[in-house]
């Protein structure tokens, strides 16, 4: 990231010195994690539910040069810098923004209820053949995540690509603020973290918090609602200029001739009147989807559709999503980082697709629901009932609604399916080991307090969840949907 002066952090945040230097001290990072942090970063201790950064200030400041806090230290670390500020998290998402301006990358921010993480990485993609590229580490895509990914731009990177998740109203809007992102895409609306927002309406206004932001933006022709949206607002007054994208050549970017095979997926990728041939090396009609979102927004910043297509060729996927492996001469579809309705659907579709055997459903509960919980579940399970699933290991209180709905639906016969109630991922793989066999195909999801990665691991416990300072929270509170 360069070096940052005290005197930009005074001047980005509003705070003051405390102890140490108030003049030519300078950092060479950020950090909020006291483990990690390294010698000459500025420390920033948040605060948190379940955490406070201020109780490893002593701890950061032995090896960090400074630290902002809202709590100054009651003895003064020899030879640090100490800043005070009103809202730690205000002043690391001001230093953000002020990395950004100071850098001047074309910001491009991703959002949408799936595929964000994919579509951020496909855009890198593309863009990194020619330029110098910089985006948010995994999917560290909220308040605190996609700070701590740009404070990282340096000098000559041309092109940030931020993912940017939310858990309610206004979150999107608040990160534009801090990313000013001069492009966007939107992926799709759906029933994802309606806990916090309340109703699929209030996920799409809040989803479009974007599209008032830039002065470009891609978005998916196919998706009826997300349109619907857009168009309440074109009727308001002018906004972006809107590049589309889809599966008919009634969108700007379209792909045809889509052949789905096991591990790949081969299409024509069209950019107006230019086409290319593309052999993608992810499987999944949804991932071609990502792939257009991302050759939008590329064609719409003049990216030539040969760079395109070697962008989109070179990628290979994203840990944690729709990873194909094997378990006992079984392929199994491993997609266990995140679940929300639409994207359980998509990979079900996916497990019956490329089954050649039985196909089985590990499937653990769709968190942050609220009180559509038990109804999505419900409709998930009459949905699976139609499908040629054989095995269903339903893990969690929720899942086991769903179970429910599978096995009314089905009947009770010996062709109508079998279903497995697990009280944990650790328990789901048991059962799973217990039955599968050579040539099965097996899914395994659930949202990620599920822990279902546990399901695959010959090490499995009861917990993917770790303890510690700052870090637990950026784990917990790093990403959104």
């Amino acid at each position: 990231m360069g070096t940052l002066t005290i005197e930009e952090i005074i001047d980005a945040t509003g705070g003051r010195v405390v102890h140490g230097n108030s003049n030519g001290t300078f950092f060479t990072g950020v950090s909020i994690d006291s483990r990690s942090i390294g010698e000459g970063e500025l420390f920033i201790a948040l605060r948190g539910e379940r955490f406070d950064g201020h109780d490893f200030l002593m701890d950061a400041l032995v090896r960090g040069r400074g630290a902002v806090v809202s709590a100054p230290p009651v003895a003064p670390a020899k030879g640090k810098t100490v800043v005070y500020v009103k809202n730690t998290l205000k002043a690391l998402q001001d230093i953000a923004r002020h990395v950004r301006l100071k850098r001047r990358p074309t910001v491009i921010g991703i959002t949408g209820s799936n595929g964000k993480t994919t579509t951020k990485e496909l855009i890198a993609s593309i863009l990194g053949i020619h330029h110098k590229v910089m985006k948010n580490s995994g999917n560290l895509n909220n308040q605190i995540g996609l700070p701590m990914s740009l404070i990282r731009a340096e000098e000559g990177d041309e092109f940030a690509v931020m993912e940017m998740g939310a858990s309610g109203r206004g979150d999107i809007k608040e990160l534009c603020g801090i990313a000013v992102p001069d492009y966007g895409v939107i992926t799709n609306i759906g029933p994802a973290h309606l806990e916090g927002f309340g109703s699929l309406e209030m996920v799409r206004n809040t989803k479009l918090e974007l599209y008032d932001a830039v002065k470009t933006i891609a978005l998916n022709a196919d998706d009826s609602f997300l349109m619907e949206g857009v168009s309440e607002r074109l009727e308001r007054g002018k906004g972006p200029d809107i590049i589309t994208y889809g599966m008919s050549d009634a969108a700007d970017v379209y792909a045809r001739d889509i052949e789905l095979e096991e591990r790949h997926s081969v299409f024509t990728l069209c950019t107006g009147d230019k086409c290319v041939n593309v052999a993608m090396n992810v499987p999944g009609r949804f991932n071609i989807y990502n792939a257009l979102a991302a050759a939008a927004v590329c064609a719409a910043l003049g990216i030539k559709p040969e760079d395109i297509k070697a962008g989109i060729e070179s990628f290979a996927g994203v840990p944690m999503r729709l990873e194909l492996k094997e378990l006992l001469g079984a392929t199994v579809i491993s997609d266990v980082y995140n679940a929300n309705p639409a994207s359980m659907e998509e990979a079900v579709k996916e497990l019956v697709r490329l089954r050649k055997d039985r196909a089985i459903a590990v499937l653990g509960d769709m968190l942050e629901l609220g009180v559509y919980a038990e109804e999505a579940h419900r409709r998930l399970g009459r949905w699976m009932s139609e499908l040629p699933v054989d095995v269903l290991i339903a893990v969690g209180e929720m899942m086991g609604k769903a179970a429910e709905e599978f096995s009314a639906s089905r009947g009770k016969s010996p062709e109508s399916g079998r279903v497995v109630a697990a009280s944990s991922s650790s328990e789901a793989r048991r059962i799973l080991l217990g039955i599968c066999r050579e040539g099965d195909t097996i899914l395994v999801k659930g949202s990620r307090g599920m822990c279902m990665e546990k399901v695959l691991e010959s090490n499995s416990g009861n917990s993917c969840s770790s303890s510690g300072d700052n870090v637990t929270g950026l784990r917990e509170m790093g990403n959104a949907l």
